[in-house]
């Protein structure tokens, strides 16, 4: 059955035309995330804890899949909900599940604070950002040989699924931290958008960061929904979140009556051993917030993806705050994971400063300590901004273990057997 609710716009591919087959656009969106060599990697890249530290926590790649199925669930629950939506209109699972499953393809190694890292590293050379570097991989460089690199020619609505801001680097009055496309990646909104203009009151302030299509706030959602949760279940699993640090966390806290009841259900799940059913339950609760609204902009004449937005149950959005700020607050801010954060600067200030050293500022002596591929990519650029993109792209592409295995080569002089090249 055909579905209404998309059109030609919203399946054009970037780049124009691509062979097709018994799949619809989407889903081949879909199957060629999940066979990407940098989908692969998610499951060596941080959540929260070190990846490989133990085989339970969740890694970028888990993480992924848990945000997948929150999205298509809340598909399916917006169709049975009814009106608007019906059998032949409604929002494409396949889309969202592809849309969810890009999300974090962007992120370098060490998490957040890998990120926070190389956001402090490429200012001066146009920023880094990991939703930005997800756009990057998917219309640039997922596809990586020895003859180059190259994008996946994703659909229109798959790019704009990804696209969780819409302003530019050099768009903000000074260099911003986060939330931002790359300058170049001016042309792939101006494709997202087919080349409409921008109304000049939308680039004030954060208005045009905030919009977003309706597959873009779904992910947005699932992703709040799996990580303000799960991040609590793998806290406490870690031992980070005990209940006595939970208490005294909430010492400090306005707990209100909606809050206190919050805290009452965690330590009552945490005590009888139910955490993880317990929030298994929450999960469904955060997808049945969910609704549709029609609204009004400049693209809704365009494509249903902006003629209809989702709405979240206040309560639910309250709650997931509730956790996010908790896991902040015990977790992030804690010693062990200042410490991590410490030696991801150290890990990649000194990658960066070998590379740089050694592919930019040649001496006499240059040392090729990169693969051939990644240091002919850098010599191809004949700016220093676009060097610094390579080599940007080269961190932020490794896994935590490739990276410190990286490390370890270049500074460690006990680590160097022929084994270890890889």
């Amino acid at each position: 059955m055909s579905n209404r609710f998309y059109t030609a716009f919203d399946s054009e591919s970037l780049g124009g035309s691509r062979k097709r087959d018994y799949r619809t656009a989407f889903q081949m969106d879909r199957d060629r995330i999940i066979h990407a060599h940098a989908f692969r990697k998610l499951q060596s890249k941080t959540q929260v804890f070190l990846s490989g530290e133990y085989d339970f926590y969740r890694t970028r790649l888990t993480h992924s899949m848990e945000v997948a199925q929150i999205g298509r669930s809340i598909c399916v629950y917006l169709l049975a909900r009814g009106e608007p939506l019906d059998k032949d209109f409604h929002l494409d699972a396949d889309l969202v599940e592809a849309v969810c499953l890009a999300h974090d393809l962007g992120h370098p190694p060490f998490g957040h604070s890998g990120e926070r890292t190389l956001q402090e590293l490429m200012t001066p050379w146009g920023g880094f950002e990991g939703n930005a570097q997800t756009l990057h991989l998917l219309t640039e460089t997922l596809y990586q040989s020895e003859q180059g690199v190259r994008g996946m020619a994703p659909t229109r609505a798959l790019l704009d699924g990804v696209l969780k801001y819409k302003k530019l680097f050099r768009e903000f009055p000074a260099p911003p931290r986060n939330h931002f496309l790359y300058d170049p990646q001016e042309r792939h909104r101006a494709f997202v958008l087919g080349q409409a203009a921008i109304p000049d009151e939308w680039h004030a302030g954060e208005k045009l960061n905030g919009f977003k299509s309706v597959e873009c706030q779904i992910m947005d959602w699932a992703d709040d929904a799996a990580y303000s949760l799960n991040d609590i279940i793998d806290g406490v699993t870690a031992g980070f979140l005990t209940i006595e640090r939970i208490e005294a966390w909430a010492a400090g806290q306005p707990i209100d009556p909606e809050r206190q009841r919050w805290l009452d259900q965690l330590l009552t799940a945490i005590r009888g051993d139910r955490l993880e059913a317990e929030f298994s339950q929450k999960i469904g609760a955060f997808i049945t917030a969910c609704r549709l609204k029609e609204r009004s902009n400049f693209m809704s004449k365009r494509s249903n993806r902006y003629r209809f937005e989702l709405v979240v149950a206040p309560a639910a959005e309250r709650e997931a705050s509730f956790y996010k700020q908790m896991a902040n607050d015990i977790i992030f801010e804690s010693p062990q994971l200042q410490q991590m954060e410490h030696k991801a600067r150290r890990v990649l200030f000194d990658l960066w400063e070998s590379a740089w050293r050694n592919y930019v500022e040649k001496g006499t002596r240059v040392i090729h300590i990169l693969p051939p591929r990644i240091g002919r990519l850098i010599a191809a650029e004949t700016t220093e901004a676009g060097k610094a993109r390579q080599i940007c792209d080269w961190l932020a592409g490794l896994t935590d273990g490739m990276i410190v295995r990286t490390y370890q080569r270049l500074f460690n002089p006990e680590f160097g057997s022929i084994r270890d090249l890889s």
